[in-house]
Parts: structure tokens; C-alpha cells; sequence
């Protein structure tokens, strides 16, 4: 398979997957990047050649984003479809209402063991801006709100959510990595969100549930305009190979 230090996708996440699982989180990186642009034909031929390996782990990758709706299958091949701010933000629509959900079951549980997990996760995200790790990051990030969502043992919330999980995580990844580059000092004020959402856990105060909820979906807008910046910086990049 193509080197990874050719994958836009951080390799160490991928110790368990299969080739085919590989080749789509690569993929959707660099459609959702807009390195692979709205419109361009996938050749299965051409991206076995490229990745090293045989048409069947590609048709799988294939499959997977055309599950996604950021490619959409052809006689003649993929055509990549990518994604709109508008899909970005109803992306996010999805987490708010399943999130606002969690929240209303997680007044009637017992959350001490959820609130300890989470403080965990997110000293683990101080860490990475510590070290400037945007990938460890947004790894933390993503797993900080699953970990909230599983809390609750709703398996048809929990299939939303798989579902609209590696979109969502490979945006995250490419917003991430720009603002750690670009807004770096903008990086406390997310860890406060964080704080403000494992309070609102922890004291079942649905005041601080709405308001951190609010703080943290408004800095949606903020990661929308960190993919465009992103997606600019690598068509800088491709414009200076030529």
C-alpha cells in the first residue's frame, strides 16, 4: 500500500483495519480536503496501481464512501461528489440532536464513573496541545464525545453515530490541523467547553447542559472555516509543485 507517510489519515489508528478500511480513510481524507476535487473519476485500476493493491480492497473502499454520499458509483467509475458547508453543518445537526438526547438520559443515571472517564480523555487533550499534537487531539476530541454517547447503552443512537463517525472525524482531523497551525491560542478556549460539558454532567444542571452545548456547536462555524482554509492552503501546495 502506498507509504504511510503518504496518508493523510494518521497510520497509528489504523493497526486493526483492513486494507480496504485503509484505503477509504485515505480516500475520504483527500476528497474531503478537496486534494481529490468534486467531479474527478476513480478508477479502480488506477487506485489499486496507486495504493499497491489488488481491485477487491478498493471496490470495498469504494463501497464505504459511496455509503458516505461523497462519491457515487458508476459504469465508469466513481465519481467523487465531496462535501458542501451545508452537509458540514447538518453533519453537526445530527451530533447536536443525538447529544441533546444523551444528555436528558444522562440526568437520570448515575454519571460518577462517566465524569472520571472524561477528565481523563480530557487531560489527554491538554497533553496534545501541550506537545502540539493536532491528531492526538482530535483523536481525544472525537473519543471524549463517543464516550458520552455510549454512556447511555442506546444501540440505535449509537448506530447514528457509527454512521456519521468517519465523515465527522476526518473534518475534525483537517480543521484541527489548521488551527493548531494558524490558532493555536484559540485552543484553551475549547478545553474551557470541555470543562463546561463534564460540569454539566456532573451536576445534572440542565442550564449548564444548554449552555455548553451552545458553546461548544457554535464553534462549528469556526471548524467549517478551518477546512476551507485547509483545502486552500493544499491547493497553495499543489499550484507551488507545478
Amino acid at each position: 500500500m502506498t507509504d504511510s507517510k503518504d496518508s493523510m489519515y494518521p497510520t497509528k489508528w489504523l493497526s486493526k483495519a483492513s486494507t480496504g478500511e485503509r484505503v477509504a480513510c485515505d480516500l475520504r481524507m483527500r476528497i474531503i480536503s478537496g486534494q481529490i476535487e468534486s467531479g474527478s473519476i476513480l478508477s479502480e485500476n488506477k487506485l489499486a496501481a496507486d495504493y499497491g493493491v489488488s481491485r477487491s480492497p478498493i471496490r470495498d473502499a469504494l463501497k464505504k464512501l459511496a455509503n458516505e454520499n461523497i462519491i457515487r458509483l458508476e459504469r465508469m467509475g466513481a465519481v467523487v461528489v465531496g462535501l458542501t458547508e451545508k452537509e458540514i453543518e447538518e453533519i453537526y445537526d445530527v451530533r447536536l440532536l443525538i447529544e441533546t438526547f444523551v444528555f436528558e438520559r444522562l440526568v437520570r443515571m448515575e454519571t460518577k464513573n462517566l465524569v472520571k472517564e472524561l477528565s481523563k480523555i480530557l487531560e489527554m487533550m491538554k497533553i496534545a496541545i501541550k506537545y502540539k499534537d493536532a491528531d492526538e487531539f482530535s483523536y481525544q476530541d472525537v473519543l471524549f464525545h463517543e464516550t458520552i454517547i455510549r454512556s447511555i447503552n442506546h444501540s440505535y443512537i449509537m448506530m447514528i453515530w457509527n454512521n456519521a463517525k468517519p465523515v465527522m472525524e476526518s473534518f475534525i482531523l483537517l480543521s484541527m490541523r489548521v488551527r493548531f497551525e494558524e490558532k493555536y491560542d484559540d485552543l484553551a478556549r475549547i478545553v474551557k467547553n470541555h470543562e463546561l460539558y463534564i460540569e454539566a454532567i456532573n451536576t445534572k444542571n440542565r442550564d449548564i447542559m444548554i449552555q455548553s452545548l451552545h458553546l461548544n456547536f457554535d464553534d462549528v462555524q469556526g471548524k467549517v472555516d478551518d477546512l476551507w482554509r485547509s483545502q486552500q492552503m493544499l491547493s497553495s501546495e499543489r499550484e507551488q509543485q507545478k
